[in-house]
């Protein structure tokens, strides 16, 4: 069978196509709309068609495969994709992505921060980060714990006003 004999068969069957179709869709267009995908799909994938084959069942299966494939694509969009006015935070979240390379930016703007720091300030303040008590960073530096509490207060000072920037980042 050449191609132009297949095709006038394959139209042939576009009305019980159509009836087929609404039993999936509900819908006259949606159901139109699938037959199209059908018929256009058989055209396509000519080759694939063995003669001896019941055309007909092999168009319903594409039919059926068809809209399957179109409704977990939907399914799935519908998942990714919120339709709402307002964004929830929960979808917000879902919907939000990370920019790593702002990341990379944000981290060497804070260890350029922390490397301006003097040492009086930088080891207390990145003693008390790592989880140190301030009696704990006291003992260790062997200073008062309010010299402590004043250096680590002084280097987040000091940090927060270098990476004034990002104040409205959090």
């Amino acid at each position: 069978m050449n191609r132009v004999e297949f095709n006038s068969l394959v139209i042939q069957h576009s009305d019980s196509l159509k009836l087929y179709a609404k039993n999936f869709t509900k819908d006259h267009d949606d159901a139109n709309d699938l037959v199209q995908d059908t018929l256009l799909k058989a055209v396509t994938y000519f080759n694939n068609f063995r003669e001896g084959t019941n055309l007909k069942g092999w168009l319903y299966t594409i039919m059926k495969n068809t809209f399957i494939n179109n409704y977990r694509r939907i399914v799935k969009t519908n998942s990714f994709i919120t339709k709402e006015e307002e964004i929830s935070p929960a979808n917000l979240v879902v919907s939000a992505t990370k920019n790593k390379g702002e990341d990379k930016f944000v981290m060497e703007d804070i260890n350029t921060a922390l490397t301006n720091l003097s040492d009086e300030y930088y080891i207390p303040f990145t003693m008390y980060f790592e989880g140190f008590k301030y009696h704990e960073i006291s003992e260790h530096l062997n200073i008062p714990i309010g010299t402590v509490k004043t250096r680590i207060h002084v280097a987040r000072k000091a940090m927060k006003k270098t990476l004034s920037a990002y104040k409205y980042h959090a």
